[in-house]
């Protein structure tokens, strides 16, 4: 993977599935999983140097994204691990740590979901929006702000949008990877 930096740190290696897709000027360092079919978009960082970062199948995470974590402490002896579903969809320069995306969820453009936060499946954080610590968003509703809030429940063509968007860079990954194998040859 050329232009991409997979660092161990802890004993810990990143584990990526041979079917995702990561772009150059990716740095993916430490605890991290990535499942069968996922993206990993250009000039993201997903750091598990403290905690662990595990992304399900068809998940994509994109452009300019920062993904992290927290460790155990005092009280906390489960620290702030990043769990993301499958057929997730995270937005352009989200920053996204320690908390819960559950299958289908979706992070918008620029939005920031904190420690122990969790987006429902089929949930939509606005773009721009700032989910707190500890704050969870029920399946299927749509959270905006700073701080975020539930705005309403999402209607059937909102869920089926995403669902799109999911299978748009599901096939956009394939051709983006076809087109950096190009370059290599």
């Amino acid at each position: 993977m050329d232009g991409v930096s997979i660092i161990p740190i802890h004993g810990k290696t990143p584990r990526i599935h041979d079917s995702a897709f990561i772009a150059p000027g990716c740095r993916i360092i430490g605890d991290v999983e990535i499942g069968a079919d996922s993206s990993i978009w250009y000039n993201c960082v997903l750091r598990a140097d403290v905690s662990r970062i595990v992304i399900g199948e068809r998940t994509n995470v994109q452009d300019g994204s920062v993904l992290h974590c927290d460790p155990p402490k005092p009280g906390d002896p489960e620290g702030s691990p990043l769990i993301i579903g499958d057929d997730v969809l995270i937005g352009h320069m989200a920053m996204v740590h320690g908390c819960t995306i559950e299958d289908r969820g979706f992070v918008g453009l620029g939005a920031i979901a904190m420690n122990k936060a969790v987006i429902g499946s089929d949930a939509m954080l606005a773009a721009g929006a700032m989910l707190l610590e500890n704050k969870v968003m029920g399946a299927r509703e749509l959270w905006a702000g700073r701080p975020a809030k539930k705005l309403r429940d999402l209607p059937d063509t909102a869920v089926a949008g995403m669902r799109a968007g999911v299978v748009h860079y599901t096939e956009n990954a394939r051709h983006h990877k076809g087109a950096i194998a190009d370059l290599d040859d």
